[in-house]
């Protein structure tokens, strides 16, 4: 079946397509811009930038792995760990410090950053 859309609909059917009003429709249906709604861009100069728009497909792929929570813990949370061990400030019930989550129960992943973008 078709996609329902305002042809389809009845008179008093509105749907946009996919962009938000700038602005609110009375009970006239009558259609007011409200200036706050408009979106405004703010694009920085790009005077004396040396870098083109486009990138090539010829360019090769690159060459560092995806990042992954193991990879993660070893460059974010690691080194932080090992420097309070060092310093002997490490206390296994505060792991709220290094930015995880104090209970594992029910985790996929044990010690799974809390602030990683999943």
């Amino acid at each position: 079946m078709a996609e329902m859309t305002s042809k389809r609909g009845p008179r008093t059917f509105y749907k946009s397509r996919g962009a938000r009003p700038a602005g609110i429709i009375t009970s006239s249906r009558k259609f007011i811009p409200v200036r706050a709604m408009i979106p405004e861009f703010v694009v920085p100069s790009l005077e004396g930038f040396n870098l083109k728009p486009y990138v090539s497909y010829k360019t090769p792929a690159g060459t560092e792995q995806p990042l992954n929570a193991e990879g993660l813990f070893a460059q974010v949370v690691a080194p932080q760990i090992e420097r309070d061990i060092e310093a002997g400030t490490f206390d296994k019930e505060q792991l709220e410090k290094y930015g995880l989550e104090k209970t594992q129960d029910g985790k996929l992943f044990k010690l799974y950053p809390k602030n990683f973008v999943r």
